[in-house]
């Protein structure tokens, strides 16, 4: 899989705020593939980038 590409998202439960899990190497590549979304401008505000380590993965 590439990096900087999002691998699941959705809105939360309050439908304002969507959460992406994205893999990629850093915070910096992580924000650089956010910053080149056609949307970056208008309706993207990033509020955090946080590492996340998965322990559970029922995906194929």
């Amino acid at each position: 899989m590439a990096h900087g590409v999002v691998v699941l998202g959705g809105p939360l439960a309050d439908e304002e705020r969507v959460i992406l899990i994205m893999e990629g190497e850093s915070e910096s590549e992580i924000r650089s593939a956010l910053s080149e979304d056609p949307w970056a401008v208008t309706h993207l505000e990033v509020e955090s980038v946080d590492e996340w380590t998965i322990r559970l993965d029922g995906r194929n």
